[in-house]
């Protein structure tokens, strides 16, 4: 029995279209006196489906085709529009000159120590790449030494788009492995480096999307993961030999299951190069996570199950000897066990058990545990030794992001990060023996942190549940409802969102606005508090949204009329539900790489691994639910919308850029508000964190420009 089946439409839909372009043929009044005619025309051409009885009607499947001429044709036609709009707010030009200095700074990634020597990827001041750096002779107690630069993009291409970043480095430091990729895309080529000799070897793997990389012990091979058509299959690449003679390792399927395109892997050599495992995640987030290993001291083995067959997840560190495993199996909070392969995890000894604050992250550094929990979304790092004793907690900054400790089991020494909207990403070189921490590299960023301040509330949540918010602005701010507010926020896919550091928003708050954050349920108290915000329940996460924008207002941070909201990706969703649920509660919205059809978001690339949040609208339940609140779905005509600039790059692997196109498009249609609604669509730069500086620098300034202007006083219109 076929779920959907496309229908011939009626007199009724006509009509409907009528009014929707009756809405959209007024002058178009955007704040600051900006005027724009009516939107471009995009012609309504209604395609209906029949789900389960329900008949739905898509007006613009045929955006769906990014590469026809007619689709390429309102794409030229939107860009021309929204550039119309940023020519005549005169802030921008101030807003980029604020982002040079806030964004052409230099950044550095956490280092990777191997043979006695650092390497980590740096970004001079000015420059629009990072390159690949080695920092040599690392003694044990400095860590200080001249830097060098291995591999820089700009001396292999001439596209300013071109952008390495390190994929593995082999264990005695010799060979390097990187990732290349054009124009900030997420399909990259796979090179190796050659640190004795300064050449980059022949061997080069084609473009593809590349999980994982991971040398071999001898250095002589690398193993690595490419995510196909059919799903992910794991090789492993003899160097200096062709390609078609990679070995394929695992994939397909084991242990008498499948293994498809909703079931990615990662493969990684431990850290004695005793194992090779295996991280089998089913679905996104995953449902289950299984976990296999193969002794490479032994020619031929097969591989073994250390985890298999049980719904929740699981990641696992070989160190000392043994198998350390964080889990959310019979602990949602999370808990570190001692693994036994071949026994269930019921009889895994406990090293450090579950809590009230939920485990973020773990790592083994210098042969003690590290592990990272959120106290109301606040990190705090604690030390254990293998045994499970306490042995001190990492000093850190309070609310921001804290990463894991880097490092080796035997390694002495571990690195980290931490960020917050005041502070640029600072790395710390913790000494695990000591305990003492020092700060290894901070960026210099004309941003005085201590004109500000950032702090956390409450509020409540339609169903009672207690939602957190982080709340910066500059000390002093009125809070009489007359400041801009810019509110982002994430809740899904388990994934805790805490205050980073971001140009824009830094931007945003040198401005006098004020920036907030609310805790939606998506992965800040553990995969309860998740499970709450999935599928059927997807409206919950709406709902703490909507909760902490009453609240930002009642307490008079600002005003409808001075509010503004952005988001990206999931956060797209958010910005669509926001836009159709709640029109009236917020002025400007930034829509970037979104979710907004969720009936057929399952049939494109990368989709179908999502149902494990969302559902699928294949499933007659799950459609129920998706109808209700799926953006594309429920703009309804002549309805006051309020501005709205809907984000895309045209490579993003996340969502297909159909989404906004069609949004774009009914919503011009039906707005009523005369308030406008753009579209700027990028082609040359994906969503990955690839695009040279000055691209970001752009697409910050419009989406600043945006939201500043549509966020100012509203004037009178006849």
């Amino acid at each position: 029995m076929r779920h959907c089946v496309q229908w011939t439409l009626g007199l009724g839909i006509v009509l409907w279209i009528a009014v929707g372009r009756s809405a959209s043929a007024q002058a178009i009044h955007g704040r600051v006196g900006i005027l724009l005619p009516p939107p471009p025309a995009a012609e309504a051409t209604p395609v209906g489906d029949d789900y389960f009885g329900t008949k739905v009607t898509d007006n613009y499947r045929w955006l769906e085709d990014g590469k026809s001429l007619e689709t390429r044709a309102f794409l030229d036609a939107q860009n021309a529009y929204a550039s119309r709009y940023m020519k005549q707010a005169r802030i921008r030009s101030q807003i980029l000159d604020d982002l040079e200095d806030l964004e052409h700074v230099s950044l550095w990634s956490i280092p990777i120590e191997r043979g006695g020597n650092y390497f980590f990827l740096k970004r001079l001041a000015g420059e629009e790449q990072a390159s690949i750096y080695i920092r040599r002779g690392v003694t044990s107690r400095s860590g200080t030494g001249k830097d060098e630069r291995l591999i820089d993009p700009a001396a292999t291409s001439r596209d300013p788009g071109a952008s390495v970043d390190l994929a593995d480095v082999s264990r005695d430091g010799t060979l390097v492995a990187y990732r290349t990729r054009q124009g900030g895309a997420d399909e990259a080529v796979i090179r190796v480096f050659n640190e004795k000799t300064g050449k980059t070897l022949e061997d080069e793997l084609p473009s593809g999307r590349y999980l994982s990389v991971s040398f071999a012990p001898d250095g002589a091979s690398f193993y690595y993961t490419r995510n196909e058509k059919a799903g992910t299959l794991l090789y492993q690449h003899a160097l200096g030999t062709r390609n078609s003679k990679d070995t394929l390792v695992f994939g397909r399927e084991f242990y008498g299951e499948s293994l498809g395109p909703d079931d990615p892997f990662t493969a990684k050599v431990t850290e004695d190069g005793r194992y090779l495992v295996v991280r089998i995640e089913r679905g996104l987030p995953a449902r289950r996570v299984d976990i296999v290993f193969r002794d490479l001291t032994k020619p031929g083995a097969y591989f073994d199950i250390l985890v298999w067959g049980l719904d929740s997840r699981f990641s696992a560190i070989w160190a000392k000897g043994a198998w350390y495993v964080r889990t959310d199996y019979q602990a949602p909070n999370g808990r570190i066990l001692k693994a036994d392969p071949g026994i269930l995890p019921d009889e895994w000894k406990t090293t450090v058990p579950e809590a009230p604050q939920p485990i973020e992250n773990f790592s083994i550094v210098g042969g003690k545990l590290y592990v990272t929990r959120l106290r109301d979304v606040k990190p705090e790092t604690s030390a254990y030794t293998l045994d499970g004793r306490p042995a001190g907690m990492i000093d850190s900054s309070g609310i921001g992001t804290l990463s894991p400790v880097e490092g080796t089991p035997n390694g002495r020494y571990g690195f980290f990060s931490f960020q917050s909207f005041l502070q640029p990403p600072t790395v710390y070189r913790l000494d695990s023996l000591t305990g003492k921490r020092e700060v290894f590299v901070q960026p210099k960023i004309p941003f005085d942190p201590n004109e500000f301040e950032l702090k956390q509330v409450f509020c409540r949540s339609k169903d009672g549940t207690q939602v957190p918010i982080f709340i910066a602005g500059k000390k002093g701010l009125k809070q009489d409802g007359t400041e801009r507010l810019l509110m982002t926020g994430y809740g899904s896919f388990g994934v805790s969102v805490t205050p980073a550091w971001n140009p824009a928003y830094a931007w945003w708050l040198e401005q006098g606005g004020w920036l907030a954050l609310p805790g939606l349920r998506g992965g800040e108290y553990g995969q309860s508090w998740h499970e709450q915000g999935m599928l059927e329940k997807k409206q919950n996460v709406f709902d703490d949204w909507f909760a902490a924008a009453e609240f930002l207002v009642a307490n008079k941070y600002t005003a409808p009329a001075h509010f503004a909201i952005a988001g990206q990706e999931n956060g797209g969703l958010l910005m669509g539900v926001s836009i159709t649920q709640r029109p009236e509660l917020f002025s400007a919205v930034w829509c970037a790489d979104p979710l907004l059809d969720i009936l057929r978001y399952q049939k494109f690339p990368a989709g179908s691994q999502w149902k494990s949040e969302y559902g699928s609208a294949e499933n007659q339940k799950q459609f129920d639910y998706l109808l209700k609140y799926s953006p594309y779905h429920n703009v309804k005509a002549s309805t006051a919308y309020p501005s709205v600039i809907f984000f895309t790059a045209g490579s993003s692997a996340f969502a297909d850029p159909l989404h906004a196109r069609k949004m774009t498009a009914l919503l011009q249609s039906a707005s009523s508000s005369g308030r406008p609604i753009l579209l700027d669509d990028s082609l040359s730069s994906g969503r990955t964190a690839g695009g040279p500086v000055e691209q970001q620098i752009q697409d910050d300034a419009s989406q600043l420009t945006f939201l500043w202007t549509e966020t100012a006083q509203p004037a009178s219109h006849p």
